[in-house]
Parts: C-alpha cells; sequence; structure tokens
C-alpha cells in the first residue's frame, strides 16, 4: 500500500508495531478476491451522500437524522496530531463511502437470481448452501432447524454488509 510506504515514523515508537502495521495494511496474502459488479455512491461524503447510503440501506428517518447530525459533528472535528506517525493527508472527498453488489439492489427470489461470483466467493469460504440462501436473501433464517445452527456469518463486501445468518439470535 503505497500510504504505508510514505509513512514517516516518530522515534519511540516500537519497530514490531511498524513492521505489524505495515502487513495488516499492505497486499491482501490470501491471493484472492472477487471481482462482481458493483453499484456505488458518488465519491466524496455530504449530506446529499449520507441521506443517500441511508436510503439505500431502508433505514428510518431517526437514523438518517442521527447521522447528518454525527456527520454535522465530524465536519466540525480537526484531525489529531497526537500520533507518534506522519502520513500523507487524507482527502476524504476521493473515496467511495458506499458500494454494494448490483445482484443485491433488488432482493433476489432464487439463486439463481444472485451473482454467481458471489456464491463462487461463498462456496471458496465453506459456507454451507442453506447459510449462502440466508445471506443471499432468499431464506429467512428462522427457517433453519435450531440443530442445524453452527455459525453466524456476516458477509461483507466493499464494507457493505450483504447478508447476516441468524440476525434476531445475535
Amino acid at each position: 500500500m503505497a500510504a504505508l510506504d510514505q509513512m514517516d515514523v516518530k522515534e519511540g515508537v516500537d519497530q514490531e508495531t511498524v513492521d505489524a502495521v505495515r502487513e495488516v495494511g499492505g497486499a491482501y496474502k490470501y491471493g484472492w478476491d472477487t471481482e462482481i459488479e458493483m453499484e456505488y455512491a458518488p465519491k466524496g461524503v455530504n449530506p446529499d451522500i449520507v441521506r443517500l447510503i441511508s436510503e439505500k440501506n431502508d433505514e428510518p428517518d431517526w437514523m438518517t437524522e442521527w447521522r447528518l447530525q454525527a456527520f454535522a459533528r465530524w465536519e466540525q472535528m480537526q484531525e489529531p496530531d497526537w500520533a507518534m506517525v506522519s502520513y500523507p493527508k487524507i482527502d476524504f472527498q476521493d473515496q467511495y463511502y458506499y458500494a454494494r453488489p448490483k445482484s443485491m439492489i433488488e432482493k433476489p427470489k432464487s439463486l439463481d437470481e444472485v451473482d454467481p461470483k458471489l456464491l463462487a466467493t461463498y462456496e471458496k469460504l465453506g459456507i454451507p448452501l442453506k447459510e449462502q440462501m440466508i445471506l443471499a436473501g432468499v431464506e429467512s433464517d428462522q427457517e433453519v432447524p435450531a440443530e442445524g445452527r453452527k455459525v453466524a456469518v456476516d458477509a461483507v463486501f466493499d464494507s457493505v454488509s450483504v447478508g447476516t445468518t441468524f440476525k434476531e439470535e445475535l
């Protein structure tokens, strides 16, 4: 990651910590990712983007207002400079704050309507078919017998949760 290469570490920071941060922020070491078609909000953050994200997530009005108030507070904040590290200035208007797999825009009625690449990722991760159906929104987790419940899964693509199994129990 280019930003980590440009990072100047202030005196007094443990080298082991620096190495760990560089490793976490480096290239994905497992060698695969999922290239699926995504829907993006425009880059940048402003009240309109906050409203758009809230609308895309079907959030109630009170949640949208809460997010707008939080955004207004965030705009008034200054980035702290007390950390013992220097790094390139973050351009918050050059970031995407919302991305969702296009196949999840409208709730699919069957797995046949879900992007095959998304299903292949679930398969690669070892997620059983029943949980794949729940994550895709094709089936409710209430339909899974209690004795078959072992692991809760929250599938996240580009920071958007596309599905969570056993949400009610969690």
